[in-house]
């Protein structure tokens, strides 16, 4: 039976799970009103009405006026509608009170349904605006079980798992049942029960987070990401530079005797990492995206973004990396495609090796109308 105590478990809801009691009211009317039409004729004309303040719940039929009564459920006579409301005249609509003696018991059933449901759907909702506000961020979860495939994780949020595809696990990496590992937040979606949590370990997105989690001059801004490029398990490369001239970005994200990166490479499961300074000249910031290989000269052709970078002879394998790994990734780094060559292979360009990494001309106007990375921010 609705009554005082009904209303008052709704205020204690509202105190308690933050969700406001007409939420539940305007569902009970509607879902009342379909189960007195259900159970006292599908055919009338009625609605519920809850009234809090007076602890109350009653049913009011509802008919027109009309000069002959057609349709006894919808329609009234003048005659009985003035006995109503003397005012009443033909076109009008009447409300009576015709709350049924034994309506209380279905109306008890109904709202003890209604309430559980909007109830799991508030909590829900709930979850779901928590974990969607963790997207793009990096967390710390627990390992609970492997199915299949996948790795499922507690990231600390009732009710609420991650997973771990095959291709979002770093490759060789192996996942203790209850250990810590970090995760980035990659995409949130709405499931029949709860949010669908998909989790990586393998995106950019992860890379930047250890560094601004490692390196305060990147969160303070005196440092600054221009690009990250990765693939996951072998080597990323990220270029830096600094707002603050006498902060050295390379230095700050390496850290003292490398504390700062060799903590991300322990996180990465021993990935290498390069660490190199941004330019707006193209030859210098595609000399360092070279590393560790050593450049003795690189030229660019500015209109069709196409460099050749030449190195010496016995760095030539260094330069280029296992299956073209590191000119690849030093490509995508900079924006250019970069060719490289041995000293031997390029004799007429006279390359001093005195000269390795020198700037002849700076192309920093051309390089940003060529479009120039944003930064990752």
């Amino acid at each position: 039976m609705i009554n005082k105590d009904f209303f008052q478990a709704l205020d204690d809801l509202e105190q308690q799970k933050g969700i406001n009691k007409d939420y539940f009211i305007e569902a009970l009317e509607s879902a009342l009103t379909s189960a007195y039409k259900k159970n006292f004729g599908e055919a009338k004309s009625a609605f519920v009405k809850l009234n809090p303040e007076k602890n109350s719940i009653k049913v009011y039929s509802y008919k027109t006026v009309v000069e002959e009564v057609e349709d006894p459920d919808k329609e009234i006579s003048l005659a009985e509608a003035k006995l109503l409301k003397k005012s009443s005249k033909v076109g009008d609509v009447v409300q009576n009170e015709e709350t049924p003696k034994n309506f209380g018991r279905i109306a008890a059933q109904t709202a003890k349904q209604v309430v559980m449901q909007r109830l799991r759907e508030a909590e829900r909702s709930k979850i779901m605006q928590e974990i969607s506000d963790k997207q793009d961020e990096l967390l710390t979860a627990i390992v609970r079980r492997k199915e299949g495939d996948n790795v499922y994780v507690d990231l600390g949020i009732t009710q609420v798992e991650g997973v771990l595809a095959p291709q979002d696990r770093i490759p060789g990496e192996n996942y203790a049942i209850n250990s810590r590992i970090k995760v980035y937040v990659k995409q949130v979606k709405e499931s029949f029960n709860m949010p669908y949590v998909q989790l990586t370990r393998t995106n950019i997105g992860f890379v930047k987070r250890l560094f601004e989690l490692e390196v305060p001059e990147i969160v303070s801004g005196d440092v600054k990401i221009k690009n990250i490029v990765r693939e996951a398990g072998y080597r990323t490369k990220i270029a830096v530079y600094s707002t603050n001239a006498n902060i050295d970005p390379v230095g700050s994200c390496v850290g003292n005797k490398g504390a700062r990166v060799n903590a991300i490479v322990n996180e990465l499961n021993g990935e290498k990492i390069d660490i190199v300074p941004y330019s707006t000249e193209p030859e210098l910031f595609i000399s360092s995206a070279l590393s560790p290989a050593t450049v003795l000269h690189v030229s660019c052709n500015v209109m069709e973004k196409t460099s050749l970078a030449v190195v010496p002879d016995d760095k030539l394998s260094l330069a280029i990396g296992k299956s073209g790994q590191n000119v690849r990734l030093a490509a995508k780094l900079t924006g250019w495609k970069i060719d490289v060559k041995s000293k031997s292979q390029v004799p007429s360009l006279n390359i001093d090796d005195t000269n390795a990494n020198e700037t002849k001309e700076d192309y920093s106007d051309l390089f940003n109308d060529e479009g120039a990375f944003e930064d990752l921010e």
